[in-house]
């Protein structure tokens, strides 16, 4: 288990208490991945900032994007949470594990999206000329690029963050992907 603890309210910072307020207010808890970023003063806000900032990209697009990211970078509470919120999302567990994947076999435009952050995220930015032609010809944009480096980025501070300090997964465990052995 981690050497890493996550802080009570009453061990975090006033404004960061005030973050820990609305968050329960909103989701009935504190999750621990924002509660290990109250360590830092202002890291949670900031995080919570980017993760809210206005986007081209539709919510279920988004968590195309934290699932396949999040499997990728081998982060166990990121693939528990955003299960939950892509079920919330409207996505089955099927689906959802498909997604992890990097496929979506669903839907023609959601398969791009899926493998273009998969190449995105693999090659450290230098994504495929076939992933980008498919996404491109999927109906995405320039400004829908953008919007999703941001969301990997996001992704990838929350899954380096739980990778590094390996605290308790606050959510229901998300199913291990199968392999297919070669």
């Amino acid at each position: 288990m981690s050497k890493f603890s996550i802080p009570t309210k009453n061990e975090v910072s006033e404004n960061n208490q005030i973050i820990f307020g609305n968050l329960e207010k909103a989701l009935g808890f504190v999750p621990n991945l924002y509660a290990y970023f109250a360590k830092n003063e202002t890291a949670l806000g900031d995080y919570l900032i980017l993760q809210n900032r206005t986007s081209t990209l539709k919510a279920k697009e988004r968590e195309i994007i934290n699932l396949v990211t999040s499997q990728i970078n081998g982060c166990r509470y990121c693939q528990s949470a955003h299960t939950q919120l892509g079920k919330l999302n409207g996505f089955s567990e099927d689906e959802i594990l498909e997604l992890r994947a990097g496929t979506a076999s669903f839907n023609s435009k959601y398969d791009a999206l899926a493998k273009f952050t998969a190449s995105v995220v693999e090659n450290k930015g230098k994504a495929s000329q076939t992933a980008k032609n498919a996404f491109f010809e999927a109906g995405y944009t320039e400004a829908n690029l953008i919007d999703v480096v941001f969301v990997v980025g996001d992704k990838i501070i929350s899954n380096y963050i739980h990778n590094l300090a390996d605290f308790a997964i606050d959510f229901p465990i998300a199913a291990e992907l199968e392999t297919a052995t070669v």
